[in-house]
């Protein structure tokens, strides 16, 4: 009778190994939700503060948390008994190979890449269902806090800007490249005004602090001062529009969404401004009202900043001194403060408190374009970059930032809420994170297979004046969204 080789055995005794083992597992899935209702059981007869649905989401998440490190354990095991497997194979083919003789020393090196290859497999899928529990966790809370309420969809091309009014009615506006601005109703969606004025993409949008009046800058050169009057339609119920426990992923430049037919087409149209600000020589890249609404700054890729007198649309004081192109302006609420932001890594402090000189301060944080720098109410100014970094820093000593944020993606057009001095960072990559004033990161808005920005978000903006949105952002992917932030849980997090 003929006798099995080594190898042949070996195979034998691994598959009955693999078939023991898969017994074993269906074991264990079969009696995984047995102990899970026994585990809500035993949960259930304790005495708790936490509200039942808050008590459930825990459960269900180290539930997952258990399952993920019960597959790991069986992973492991397996990976084990395949190195044994492999040892062994390793053992009796080294005994001929072409009939040669392996050295000691051969077996030992390829044993040993073949453990440490699938050491590696270990490790690696060890970190990701690490990563993925940690996510879920991380997500759940994002979207507790962080909801979105409605989609702004209209415009024909990328946003550049949005900004809400500080009088009433709250509208919300929006400047695109499609040469267009559009004035939002926030409960409905619908577009209340669009103005057509200008010849070039619309780069900014802002309205003026007490008035219905709007202020725009673009690349046709110009700024325009235009007036609207609005109507807020009655608001319609809208469906849930809460996102669901699937997982987050990446979007690609197709699954952008499409505007079926012009949403704006039907909207009352402004033609002519009031005033244009003529005064450039190169595209007019962002434009503000400073404090009392009588004069306005605007800043443009000629590397200046012009400050104008609204009324008589006369320029007061052309800013210069930036190396490079300019990237955003800013006006302090409360004071006759502007700051610009440049190319060339600085951005730049500008004192008109004193009607009879103006001084300037340059701030050197970044190491590439600082793309804006907003004031907050306070005395502190905070930067953003395409260095990835976003930096706070104090007025009053302005020499090095109290905080430094670190991220993964360029940061846009930042903005900072008026009570809480929460920081919106819109990013490159899609995400829109929240910060606080000394660099805790508190949250990160959703993004699902289903909601978000699909593509750079350019802008955030606050709104303390609305009850149901009280943060936009906008993006390329040619759509505003409207978000609720529950500031107090959000802080409470902390």
């Amino acid at each position: 009778m003929p006798t099995e080789s080594g190898s042949w055995a070996s195979a034998r005794q691994t598959k009955q190994k693999r078939k023991s083992h898969s017994l074993s597992i269906k074991r264990t899935n079969s009696s995984e939700q047995d102990r899970s209702g026994l585990q809500r059981d035993m949960l259930e007869g304790q005495d708790s503060k936490l509200p039942s649905s808050v008590r459930n989401t825990l459960m269900d998440l180290f539930g997952q948390i258990e399952r993920e490190f019960e597959n790991l354990y069986i992973e492991n095991l397996e990976l084990r008994r395949e190195i044994d497997t492999l040892n062994e194979r390793l053992a009796v083919e080294g005994q001929s190979i072409d009939g040669a003789e392996l050295s000691k020393g051969q077996m030992k090196t390829k044993a040993s890449h073949s453990t440490s290859q699938l050491s590696q497999k270990l490790k690696t899928t060890y970190k990701a269902s690490t990563s993925k529990i940690v996510s879920s966790f991380k997500t759940t809370t994002s979207r507790a806090i962080c909801q979105l309420v409605k989609e702004y969809v209209g415009h024909r091309d990328g946003l550049w800007d949005v900004s809400v009014t500080r009088t009433q009615p709250v509208v919300m506006g929006t400047a695109s490249a499609d040469h267009t601005a559009l004035l939002w109703s926030i409960e409905t969606g619908k577009c209340l005004i669009k103005y057509v004025g200008h010849a070039g993409s619309v780069n900014s949008i802002k309205f003026h602090p007490t008035e219905q009046i709007a202020l725009t800058a673009s690349g046709d050169q110009t700024a325009h001062i235009w007036r609207y009057t609005v109507q807020l339609p009655a608001p319609q119920p809208t469906a849930d529009t809460s996102i669901s426990g699937e997982e987050e992923v990446d979007f690609s430049d197709k699954d952008e969404a499409e505007v079926d037919g012009d949403v704006s087409s039907d909207c009352p149209t402004v033609r002519i401004p009031i005033s244009s600000l003529k005064s450039h020589q190169g595209v007019v890249i962002a434009a503000d009202w400073l404090v009392g609404g009588k004069q306005a700054v605007t800043a443009s890729w000629d590397r200046t900043a012009n400050l104008y007198d609204v009324e008589t649309s006369e320029l007061v004081h052309s800013l210069t001194g930036h190396d490079q192109e300019l990237t955003h302006c800013c006006t302090h609420p409360t004071q006759r403060l502007v700051v610009t932001s440049s190319r060339d890594t600085t951005f730049r402090l500008w004192d008109f408190r004193d009607p009879s000189i103006h001084s300037v301060n340059v701030f050197q944080g970044h190491t590439d374009t600082v793309t804006s720098a907003v004031f907050t109410v306070g005395d502190n100014v905070v930067s953003g970059s395409d260095d990835r970094t976003v930096k706070v820093w104090d007025l009053k000593n302005m020499r090095s930032p109290i905080a430094t944020i670190r991220t993964d993606s360029a940061v846009n057009r930042i903005s900072v809420s008026v009570g809480q001095k929460i920081i919106a960072l819109p990013h490159d990559n899609r995400q829109v994170r929240l910060f606080d004033m000394s660099g805790v990161r508190l949250a990160r808005l959703p993004r699902s297979n289903r909601q978000g920005h699909r593509r750079m978000v350019c802008c955030s903006a606050w709104s303390e004046d609305h009850p149901t949105c009280n943060l936009f952002t906008c993006g390329f992917d040619r759509q505003a969204i409207g978000w609720n932030i529950n500031i107090p849980a959000l802080l409470q997090e902390k």
